[in-house]
């Protein structure tokens, strides 16, 4: 397996203001080159726009990989302290991360027409944005990437948040707009409104008890791509909590695998300490902490404390084959 992590800008082109030197990236997981290209999987975690969840990063580009895909983990832009309003920053992200991939389809050795992305909870509504908003002219680049398609070509949804209405999570349009968003920016980013023939064929799954991200969510897309002939596939199982990742033993273990994902955090909450300014819940808990312990630790102690008790669930660890045979079919391949 080749992983390597690249940075999708500049620091000159970067200009949301971070507390620290991160850059949005893509780390790779990508099969030593055989004779054909693959299709690929790029996996974009939740965490509210809040931070970008480890938990659904790393274990599942491997997943994906296994099965064939040469995956990408995308970490975005985010708002931890709910002081920058992201806007369109973290679309930027994305529809750059699916051009840097395009580019690079001899040295990803990847099928440029099998480009997917796979969405969890803030991350599925990042993925239905640039699914339904990947013509506008914000995420139009020129110089190297002048004509290169940032459309996918397929989109996963995994609990996704879409609406900003009635079932909306709404500390996720917090992030993206502050308190005070315009009606204008609410109905941009409720994803369901803006379905049109363009849109990609999705996968959809969620739980029908999803506590954060309401189920419903999930039926205005999918009612959406019925309406405007757009290829889906809908899967709602009947239990399950939000935030279940590939509800596999190796999920509810923890084994995640790698926290680059959580750079951003790290550095912000490092920047707050080092200047002694007072931090976010559930990041309070440094007291605790034996002298020299890092922010990196301290966090993972303090994270651990609120951390559920998972159990794997079989009936939906299902949903990474289900949505795999989907990619096939539709795919043909």
């Amino acid at each position: 397996m080749i992983k390597e992590t690249y940075q999708l800008w500049t620091k000159e082109e970067y200009t949301y203001p971070v507390m620290g030197q991160f850059i949005p990236n893509v780390v790779t997981y990508i099969h030593e080159k055989g004779d054909r290209k693959r299709p690929a999987m790029i996996v974009v975690p939740g965490g509210g726009y809040s931070v970008v969840s480890p938990t659904e990063g790393e274990i599942v580009a491997k997943e994906f990989y296994r099965k064939g895909y040469n995956a990408f983990v995308v970490t975005y832009t985010t708002n931890l302290l709910k002081t920058s309003p992201l806007r369109q920053q973290p679309l930027k992200d994305l529809s750059k991360a699916v051009m840097f991939v395009r580019k690079r389809a001899e040295q990803f050795n990847i099928d440029s027409s099998k480009v997917v992305i796979c969405g969890f909870s803030a991350g599925g509504h990042l993925c239905g944005s640039l699914a339904v908003h990947h013509n506008v002219k914000e995420l139009v680049l020129d110089g190297e990437y002048e004509g290169i398609n940032n459309r996918p070509d397929a989109v996963i949804l995994s609990y996704p948040v879409i609406t900003s209405g009635e079932y909306g999570h709404k500390d996720s349009f917090i992030s993206l707009f502050g308190p005070d968003a315009t009606e204008e920016e609410l109905e941009y980013m409720s994803l369901e409104k803006h379905v049109t023939q363009k849109t990609p064929p999705t996968f959809i799954w969620h739980t029908a008890t999803d506590e954060l991200v309401p189920v419903e969510n999930s039926y205005l897309f999918a009612n959406a791509c019925k309406e405007q002939g757009v290829v889906y596939e809908h899967h709602v199982f009947g239990n399950g909590r939000h935030g279940l990742s590939l509800a596999n033993e190796d999920w509810a273990s923890g084994n995640f695998g790698g926290d680059y994902t959580m750079q951003q955090l790290y550095e912000t909450v490092q920047y707050l300490v080092d200047n002694g300014i007072k931090l976010p819940e559930p990041f309070n808990m440094f007291g605790t902490l034996p002298e020299g312990a890092s922010v990196r630790e301290a966090i993972k102690q303090g994270l651990q404390r609120f951390a559920p008790d998972n159990q794997p669930d079989e009936g939906i660890a299902i949903w990474p084959e289900l949505a795999n045979n989907w990619l096939r079919k539709l795919f043909g391949i």
